[in-house]
């Protein structure tokens, strides 16, 4: 994994000059200059969560965190965003919508549950 011979933050550079590598070929195809104030201010507020939900990923897995345990948490993001629909958006949820909400949660639980693992000598032992 790149996170073993990078830093966190040099991959959050590379991160960023990804997506400005992108930006003329937005500017190319589609007209973002008719864009409204509103729109532009919610595509940079939505840009740098993504930068600093993709820093606090790099940071984990920097510090020692499992790739196997958090890039899958990471992906329960939209958990978030029900949240804030239901606050904000006064969003009502269906029944499936709940269990899934709870399988998701439930199945975060069992990723990050780890049990004590026995030393090479308490197993040469047993």
């Amino acid at each position: 994994m790149g996170t073993n011979r990078v830093s966190s933050r040099s991959l959050l550079v590379w991160l960023v000059v990804g997506f400005a590598a992108m930006l003329p070929a937005l500017w190319r195809n589609g007209d973002i200059t008719g864009l409204g104030w509103r729109v532009l201010l919610i595509g940079l507020l939505g840009g740098a969560a993504n930068g600093l939900g993709s820093w606090a990923l790099f940071e984990a897995l920097e510090r020692g965190a499992k790739a196997s345990v958090a890039v899958p948490l990471t992906a329960l993001y939209p958990l978030v965003t029900i949240v804030l629909a239901r606050i904000f958006l006064a969003e009502t949820l269906t029944f499936r919508q709940w269990a899934g909400i709870a399988l998701a949660v439930a199945g975060g639980a069992m990723l990050s549950y780890e049990t004590e693992e026995k030393s090479v000598i308490e197993k040469q032992v047993s």
